[in-house]
């Protein structure tokens, strides 16, 4: 397996009370994820962890489709778990468990990410960013089924709302990307409150850096120098 070298983060953010994020960060076993609890609903911070914990308790069955499988049966498993809390305690107001998800799984030349809602995983490759994931999100849907641009999606009233994510239905529906990974590719792996506050381009500057610890360092320096009003995470990870 490559030595994968990583740095990971995250951060409250200077308005929210408790951070509802959570990360993994496992370069020895190839196996990074993101994880962002529901914002407004009771253990949202409790989802996430739970997320993240439960992935880096996996066993590393022996080939890359097996360690595939283990991630998306996990996760599943999890979507039952939080459905079960849910009519536990279907007495209490706001019972909701749940969280979105982005997890990157790396062998040799081989890589995927697995994801449900709007965290999200990009890839740094010869000078350009690409977004490997797609957004689980109503905005998303609006641009895919009404060929609304960026903006004019944003623009509605329930755009942040996610169409997917652990947690929130009885059935769970995780999409896959499978692809080559070459020797400079740099990614990340990063919540919705980083990204909707960096551009692009800063985004692609970060990664250009040598070292994923100031990739990182350089990503939560710009978020904080703005209003910085939800919690952000970001995980860099590169040979």
């Amino acid at each position: 397996m490559a030595q994968w070298r990583s740095a990971a983060g995250t951060d409250q953010g200077k308005v929210r009370r408790r951070n509802e994020d959570a990360i993994l960060d496992c370069p020895q076993h190839g196996l990074w994820a993101v994880a962002d609890g529901m914002g407004g609903h009771r253990a949202g911070d409790v989802a996430s962890q739970l997320i993240v914990t439960s992935l880096g308790e996996l066993t590393q069955p022996q080939t890359f489709e097996q360690r595939l499988v283990a991630v998306r049966n996990c996760l599943h498993w999890l979507n039952r778990r939080m459905g079960q809390e849910l009519t536990i305690n279907a007495q209490q107001a706001d019972t909701l468990m749940g969280s979105t998800v982005i997890a990157l799984l790396l062998e040799g030349p081989r890589g995927a990410c697995v994801w449900a809602g709007d965290s999200r995983c990009y890839l740094w490759r010869g000078q350009q960013l690409y977004q490997l994931s797609r957004d689980h999100s109503l905005q998303q849907q609006l641009m895919d089924e009404q060929a609304m641009s960026s903006e004019q999606a944003l623009a509605h009233p329930g755009a942040r709302a996610l169409t997917r994510a652990v947690g929130a239905s009885e059935h769970l529906s995780l999409s896959v990307v499978e692809f080559e990974v070459l020797p400079s590719d740099v990614f990340l792996l990063c919540s919705d409150g980083l990204y909707q506050n960096l551009s692009h381009s800063e985004i692609g500057n970060a990664l250009s850096l040598i070292s994923p610890q100031v990739a990182l360092a350089r990503m939560f320096d710009g978020v904080l120098r703005g209003e910085a009003r939800d919690n952000f995470s970001a995980v860099v990870i590169r040979q």
